[in-house]
């Protein structure tokens, strides 16, 4: 840390960096950029009533529960952040606006209004330079390990977004111009073929290089196989959703696996 730069977490405040099962023994490694909804005391809640910091605008509802009950079933690890993405969107490149952002949806987020560049740097410094830090480390480590890694990068999407209700239920995504996009076309296959699912492709969003980080700085600079997961919020929002999909996910994601090592 820079000399008289000033500690945005408190030390008694938890470390964005949740790791899970960091022995885990599958291929797959899981991110969980949205997880928590945590704000540094420093910034008192950022203006927001509890109402709003409950909302998706804050975290990926329901996404944190999934991952950690997909990690378990798969054996896999997990990196999932801890604080909310209105502090610092850590699926986002840092040096862009939507990183810390003044608006979201229709939301006024006063604590990022106005910000000072030090203020901005305290953020990423402490928050998300620490979790991209890790998962590097943690591909790093594989990779000098001779680890095969397929990264799959877990989010959850809002039903309604600005009054328009979602018809998808769950999402791949990914990006058009990556190298190799067989993982995300294969995992697509499957959920389709499930016969109860509306299953999008590239639907509700679509990865480029400026409306994610994780999938474009840790799976395509890497040539990783991947996929970003978006499961619709109230499927997931209670235990009985999140445990039905886990268990979806961990029967899926390896057969999807298996197809990708047979399919040249």
């Amino acid at each position: 840390m820079a000399e008289g730069a000033r500690r945005l977490l408190a030390p008694d405040e938890p470390a964005p960096v949740w790791l899970l099962r960091s022995d885990g023994r599958a291929d797959f490694v899981l991110t969980a950029d949205h997880a928590g909804r945590a704000i540094p005391c420093a910034l008192s809640d950022l203006g927001l009533p509890e109402s709003e910091r409950l909302r998706h605008i804050a975290w990926d509802i329901g996404i944190a529960a999934v991952t950690e009950r997909l990690a378990a079933a798969l054996d896999a690890v997990a990196v999932m952040q801890r604080y909310s993405r209105l502090v610092i969107d850590c699926n986002r490149e840092s040096s862009v606006e939507a990183s810390i952002p003044p608006l979201s949806e229709a939301t006024t987020i006063p604590g990022n209004i106005g910000l000072a560049a030090e203020q901005r740097e305290a953020r990423r410094r402490e928050i998300f330079a620490p979790y991209h830090a890790a998962i590097a480390r943690l591909l790093d480590a594989r990779r000098a390990a001779g680890r095969r890694t397929v990264l799959v990068a877990m989010h959850s999407f809002t039903p309604i977004f600005k009054g328009v209700p979602r018809r998808v239920e769950v999402g791949v995504l990914y990006n058009p111009d990556a190298r190799d996009i067989r993982m995300q076309q294969i995992l697509l296959e499957l959920l389709r073929a499930e016969g109860d699912l509306a299953a999008g492709d590239n639907a509700p969003y679509a990865i480029t290089g400026t409306s994610d980080y994780t999938v474009p700085a840790h799976a395509q600079r890497r040539g990783l196989p991947h996929v970003e997961i978006e499961i619709r919020q109230d499927l997931i929002a209670d235990p009985a959703g999140q445990s039905a999909w886990a268990a979806r996910l961990a029967r899926l994601l390896p057969l999807a696996d298996r197809r990708l090592q047979e399919r040249p």
